[in-house]
């Protein structure tokens, strides 16, 4: 296994652990809905902080449509986004980052024209993903397309964290090299924004560093000081993560906090894998998202300091 891979594994894990409790903002309902948040859990079919009531999404036309059998739950309250999913199961983001990684690596390069009509292809299959909510980068996409605009500039300006959930898996997948230029190709084609961009890039060099054995902690330092201080990192571990991210950062999935609380909750703990993980779900929001970055830079950072990564970390049900 080599160090991307690591981090492509890790982004897995750490988006199917924190499944059931995603966008969860209440945390004393988190508390009470998942009171031993310890391994692989399926998601309760009510979830609290729900947006579904108040999320609009109607297709313009047969090339539109996304949302499938699950369409019908729109506009309801307390619906689980995830309601549909298995203990260990991963989200749409990360569907997709598993079909990225199996088309990159079978030809050992990437075309974005290719991974785009991918893209379109699985979105529009019924009973591809099974998840009720789909983020405002698809609906936009699928919107845009419908009215017959350039496949390659169907993306949209879009500034969340869920951006970069294929990084891992693109990086894994390509030979070795400098693949920064490609990041942003790919990453454009569905997140326009500048914010979102900066960080793939960050990410990008981060998870290189890495793999060329610098410590996680020296290359958040050298790599990530426009994203996060390692000064300040040493002051906010004496406090509650929940304190961080929720006064310090939100919790939320827009880039400028997200990225950072994710950077942060790597760097404090850049030695315990199944820690960060657990830590990263329990302060809620976005917290899928936010594994791609947490999971994957705490995994590479474990196989290049221990040269081994457990894939199964957490215990079976």
């Amino acid at each position: 296994m080599t160090i991307h891979e690591a981090a492509y594994h890790g982004s897995l894990i750490a988006d199917a652990f924190a499944m059931p409790v995603h966008w969860y903002y209440n945390r004393e309902a988190m508390d009470r809905d998942y009171p031993k948040l310890d391994r692989y859990l399926p998601p309760l079919m009510h979830h609290p902080d729900s947006i579904l009531w108040r999320s609009e999404y109607k297709a313009l036309n047969e090339k539109g449509e996304i949302l499938h059998d699950q369409a019908r739950f729109w506009g309801q309250r307390n619906v689980h986004y995830h309601q549909n999913l298995r203990a260990g199961e991963n989200t749409v983001n990360f569907k997709l980052a598993q079909a990225l990684y199996a088309q990159v690596s079978q030809g050992s390069n990437y075309d974005p024209s290719d991974w785009i009509e991918r893209y379109i292809e699985l979105m529009l299959t019924p009973g591809w993903h099974r998840d009720t909510y789909l983020e405002e980068y698809h609906r936009a996409f699928f919107t845009r397309y419908a009215q017959g605009k350039n496949v390659l500039k169907c993306g949209i300006s879009d500034e969340h964290i869920g951006g970069l959930a294929t990084v891992p898996a693109l990086l894994a997948a390509l030979p070795e090299g400098d693949h920064r230029q490609t990041v942003k190709t790919h990453i454009t084609l569905t997140h326009r924004h500048s914010n979102v961009l900066r960080a793939g890039d960050c990410m990008t060099r981060l998870l290189q560093f890495i793999s060329d054995g610098t410590p996680l902690r020296e290359a958040l330092m050298t790599q990530a000081g426009d994203w996060f201080s390692t000064r300040k990192a040493n002051d906010w571990s004496r406090q509650p993560d929940r304190v961080i991210i929720g006064q310090r950062l939100s919790p939320a999935c827009y880039i400028d906090q997200s990225f950072p609380a994710s950077l942060y909750l790597a760097w404090k703990y850049h030695d315990d894998f199944t820690g960060a993980v657990i830590a990263n779900a329990k302060v809620g929001g976005d917290s899928c998202h936010r594994g791609t970055v947490v999971g994957s830079l705490v995994a590479a950072e474990i196989l290049r300091s221990t040269e081994k990564f457990d894939l199964n970390p957490f215990p079976a049900d």
